[in-house]
């Protein structure tokens, strides 16, 4: 088979890691990729939300399969486009992958559907929104409608924290058109966990329990960013709560979803608040979380290419989709400054010992080679280094015995990544 990924970060280096593991694949393309995925297969100069040229390219090459990584051009309707022209592609259409494009679509269906998930308001006007929450019990939650690359969440501790949060999304549009509009819901209280699935549309099949450590400073402090690092498993949602999670938020959503007469096909990732009431729902993406893939295809030990074939062919329920009983951890290496305005062109050194260590592998982010063939940092999540181990502590240690060997300068990396574990 000849397949392109579609994205060019971590985790499009982990599926194209993962797929070459395939001896179903003879090609991978990736676009744009990274110095990473450069290593596993051809990087092709082509911007994710290009979607014609992208289309173009694929009849082409006569690829057989696309597999599409963030959510942006999911969003944006790539599978729509593709599949109109008889194209194989994995993941959501248009209209499912507004589950992660509109906060709003999302809850409204969660509601529709009996998911748990927090009671919100939902407010086009800020005069309104400020009035609700003058009135409000804190700490209240605040999220811009539209995609925000998983930064568009306030929780406010009082009026003053909520009401700022209402002008940089509504009036000053730090999130552009996707804070047009804004839901605001209560605070849920509880450990979270991400519990992704494979869906074609009929068969959920759950994937491991998975927790992210979404914050820059260590002890979940700080500024949110795309992630720092993520482990599995998460002693606090072991299989009893991914069953839960999938009988009562994932199964519902997908069909709720299948009623609507446009299935939902690819990942979809439930990010969930363990509440004393149970799981709630946060919050759908479309797609495989970052660094959440990373940790999810390490253990994997199905051939993906069997998953995303039978996810295109709606026959899941065909295949087995079988994890790992090790624990992985990755630990995120992020440009200094990351997640405000961060440098790019700062040299990296140390890859090789890395390397080395067993059971570990190092996924770039944002990483190229400069005119030299030098390895340097091309954006704020540079690399994600993640081990695997017999239990958690074998990969906390490992992944920090990697991350130890590689240098460059003002490197910012979490020192607990897994404190929950």
């Amino acid at each position: 088979m000849k397949i392109l990924v579609i994205g060019g970060g971590g985790r499009e280096h982990a599926i194209c890691w993962k797929l070459a593991q395939s001896p179903q694949v003879r090609k991978i393309f990736c676009a744009p990729g990274n110095a990473g995925t450069a290593e596993v297969a051809e990087n092709i100069a082509i911007d994710v939300m290009d979607i014609e040229a992208l289309r173009v390219f694929v009849e082409h090459q006569s690829i057989d399969l696309t597999i599409v990584g963030p959510e942006k051009p999911l969003i944006a309707g790539i599978v729509d486009v593709f599949e109109a022209r008889g194209l194989r592609i994995f993941g959501p259409s248009r209209e499912p992958a507004q589950l992660e494009g509109s906060k709003v679509f999302s809850k409204r269906l969660m509601r529709q559907a009996g998911v748990p998930t927090a009671d919100f308001e939902v407010f086009d006007d800020p005069e309104e929104a400020r009035a609700y929450l003058r009135a409000a019990d804190y700490p209240i939650v605040v999220k811009a409608d539209g995609e925000a690359a998983g930064k568009g969440v306030v929780v406010a501790q009082d009026y003053a924290e909520a009401e700022t949060a209402i002008r940089q999304m509504m009036e000053e549009r730090i999130f552009g058109a996707s804070g047009e509009r804004v839901v605001i819901e209560e605070c849920l209280r509880g450990p979270e966990a991400s519990i992704l699935a494979f869906v074609d549309g009929e068969t959920v099949r759950p994937m491991i329990a998975i927790q992210d450590h979404k914050r820059i400073g260590e002890g979940d402090t700080g500024a949110n960013t795309g992630g720092m690092g993520a482990y599995a498993p998460v002693r606090l949602a072991p299989q009893s709560v991914v069953d839960e999670v999938t009988r009562r938020i994932i199964e519902p959503t997908v069909a709720a979803i299948r009623a609507t007469g446009i299935p939902y096909r690819g990942v979809l990732y439930a990010g969930v608040m363990l509440t004393e009431k149970g799981p709630y729902c946060i919050e759908f993406n479309c797609r495989f979380g970052d660094p959440e893939a990373q940790v999810a295809l390490m253990l994997l030990e199905t051939d993906l290419v069997d998953i995303c074939r039978a996810v295109v062919e709606v026959e899941l329920d065909k295949v087995p989709v079988i994890f790992s009983q090790r624990a992985a951890v990755t630990v995120v290496m992020a440009s200094e400054g990351y997640p405000g305005s961060y440098p790019t062109g700062v040299p990296i050194t140390g890859l090789d010992g890395a390397r080395k260590l067993d059971a570990l592998e190092v996924f770039h982010a944002g990483t190229q080679r400069d005119e030299s063939g030098q390895l340097v940092t091309s954006g704020g999540r540079v690399l994600a280094v993640t081990a695997t181990g017999e239990t958690f502590i074998e990969a906390q240690k490992r992944a920090y015995a990697g991350v130890d060997l590689i240098h460059f300068k003002g490197s910012a990396v979490r020192r607990d990544i897994g404190w929950q574990a």
